[in-house]
């Protein structure tokens, strides 16, 4: 089994949804699966958070918003580090995996909450399907992919990828990210209802708190830019040759 296929699988596909070789053409663009991918039952192990351009916004707010949140996720929420993907047609998203399957509408209602703390100023997005990456979008002719989540500020504008991104690369985002136990998702989904009660009660006069400076972010945690070096440092470090025709946008190849 390929071994992007076993980091999908364990992280983000409930048992005997899939199959390997539907997961496998998915993956290699020769056919796409439905953007909700649960069980009979209307359970999920995915929780996507799609962050899209904001109208009127500066360029790139959805990006900031979208480091706030992860950032707030781990050092608020106490929930392991969200891989991050850029989507086929435009914006990127964030990636919860749940070790325990729930029902699709509770994991959007998680969604929602966490946008009503944390990035009120977008559109509620609950039950909006998002593409499981790496996939085609059949329509725009781009790719969605996982992406090193230092590299995002160099997608803004962007509409995904012009090709498929290397197999090699995605599984390598993957393979050090965690699940999130029944446990830590009701702490922080009660977190998240205290927090709404608490600013329904003071008429929003609890802002999220502003985020902190790349130079005082801990390590693991999302930072809003890279330099190359950062992004050449952290691939050779998971035994990846980075090759930036693949990964970067087109214009910025080299």
């Amino acid at each position: 089994m390929l071994k992007l296929i076993q980091e999908l699988m364990r992280l983000y596909l409930p048992q005997g949804v899939v199959t390997e070789e539907a997961l496998q053409a998915h993956i290699l663009g020769q056919q796409t699966l439905p953007p909700d991918i649960t069980t009979v039952d209307g359970l999920t192990r995915t929780i996507a958070i799609p962050f899209h351009r904001i109208p009127k916004a500066e360029e790139g707010r959805h990006w900031a918003l979208l480091c706030e949140v992860a950032n707030a996720l781990q050092e608020e929420l106490d929930l392991p580090a969200p891989a991050v993907s850029i989507a086929s047609q435009e914006g990127f998203c964030l990636w919860l995996s749940l070790a325990t399957p729930l029902p699709s509408l509770e994991a959007g209602q998680f969604v929602e909450l966490l946008r009503q703390a944390y990035f009120p100023e977008t559109e509620p997005s609950l039950g909006a399907p998002v593409e499981l990456p790496p996939c085609l979008n059949r329509d725009s002719g781009r790719w969605t992919a996982f992406i090193n989540p230092g590299m995002g500020a160099s997608f803004i504008g962007e509409p995904g990828l012009e090709i498929a991104p290397p197999q090699a690369a995605q599984a390598a985002f993957l393979e050090g990210l965690e699940s999130i136990d029944a446990a830590r998702f009701g702490a922080a989904l009660e977190r998240l209802q205290a927090r709404g009660a608490g600013a329904a009660a003071s008429e929003g006069s609890l802002a999220p708190a502003p985020p902190a400076s790349p130079s005082a972010t801990p390590d693991g945690l999302l930072l809003k830019d890279a330099s190359l070096e950062d992004i050449v440092r952290h691939l050779h470090a998971m035994n990846i040759e980075p090759t930036f025709r693949h990964v970067l946008p087109s214009g910025r190849s080299s």
